[in-house]
């Protein structure tokens, strides 16, 4: 299989996940708006909230990734010349412009790209994957960030966000209404049975929605690593750089969920990988495995 047919199918896929995504939210919503008198306006309020939050996120979240992950920068050529001058060429390679470029002081392997759009993109790197991989090693790893950024993945996760918020409030909505407040629609016939609906919305609509997330989130990664691979020609550079980094299996020292979707490798190291299903990050081996079927 060739790079260009790994992207393709990466990128159907993406694209019926959030297509589907986006059916069950407005399912959902049909659902409570149906259901309830006046369900209609929680649900254009659960969007209000969200996307209130997720323009936040999405115009700020950057600079909290970065602050959070600890990242020191952004440094300039005299600072780093290896590291600024792989980025910088990698850039012009992609066609890209030149993002901001991050150190992290922590021993653990890893590095991640932020940023809603490549105007607006940084790049931050571990001490530790500087020291840990060879030159096409830390190249493949690298071509996979800008590939993210390329890709508009941070845009794409923020619609992802966007989707799970609702299916959040509208699942609260759904219960406490239904459930609670008498106004909805035959109350005194189904009102328990409504209340029971929301409570089973309540526990599993947000479940399901964060589940697609993570999925949505793993293909990214399976694209990224396929474009980052076109972009140095060079797979076998990126394959090893996941199996030393796995191998590692060291934490980053601030490691946390809200920003562990955006690191090369899994934040919390390989302790984590028997929960695949919950996990930000494809199995190691299905992402060395695909990059080492591309002809």
């Amino acid at each position: 299989m060739t790079a260009y047919n790994q992207i393709s199918r990466n990128k159907l896929k993406s694209t019926l996940l959030i297509v589907g995504f986006i059916a069950f939210v407005i399912g959902l919503g049909i659902v409570l708006s149906y259901a309830y008198e006046g369900g209609i306006g929680g649900m254009i309020l659960a969007v209000i909230i969200s996307l209130v939050m997720a323009l936040i996120s999405y115009y700020a979240g950057d600079k909290v990734a970065l602050l959070t992950n600890g990242a020191h920068g952004p440094i300039k050529l005299e600072d780093n010349p290896y590291l600024y001058r792989m980025v910088e060429n990698l850039a012009i390679t992609a066609g890209l412009p030149m993002p901001k470029v991050y150190l992290i002081a922590d021993t653990s392997p890893n590095a991640f790209a932020t940023g809603r759009d490549p105007e607006h993109a940084s790049v931050a790197v571990t001490t530790g994957i500087l020291e840990a991989l060879k030159n096409e090693e830390l190249e493949g790893v690298l071509a996979h960030e800008l590939s993210h950024i390329k890709n508009y993945d941070i845009r794409l996760m923020t619609v992802v966000i966007i989707c799970v918020g609702i299916v959040n409030l509208l699942a609260q909505i759904f219960l406490r209404v239904g459930g609670f407040s008498g106004h909805g629609r035959n109350r005194n016939q189904v009102g328990f049975a409504f209340a029971l609906v929301g409570l089973i919305l309540l526990i599993f609509s947000p479940i399901i929605a964060k589940l697609i997330q993570l999925a949505v989130s793993r293909k990214r990664e399976f694209l990224a690593d396929a474009s980052g691979a076109l972009l140095t020609r060079y797979p076998e550079g990126l394959a090893r750089a996941l199996e030393k980094i796995d191998s590692a299996g060291q934490p980053l020292q601030r490691a946390n969920s809200a920003t562990a979707h955006l690191f090369f490798a899994n934040p919390f190291g390989s302790h984590r990988r028997w929960l695949n299903v919950f996990s930000t990050h494809p199995p190691v081996a299905e992402r060395v495995a695909a990059l080492r079927s591309i002809a």
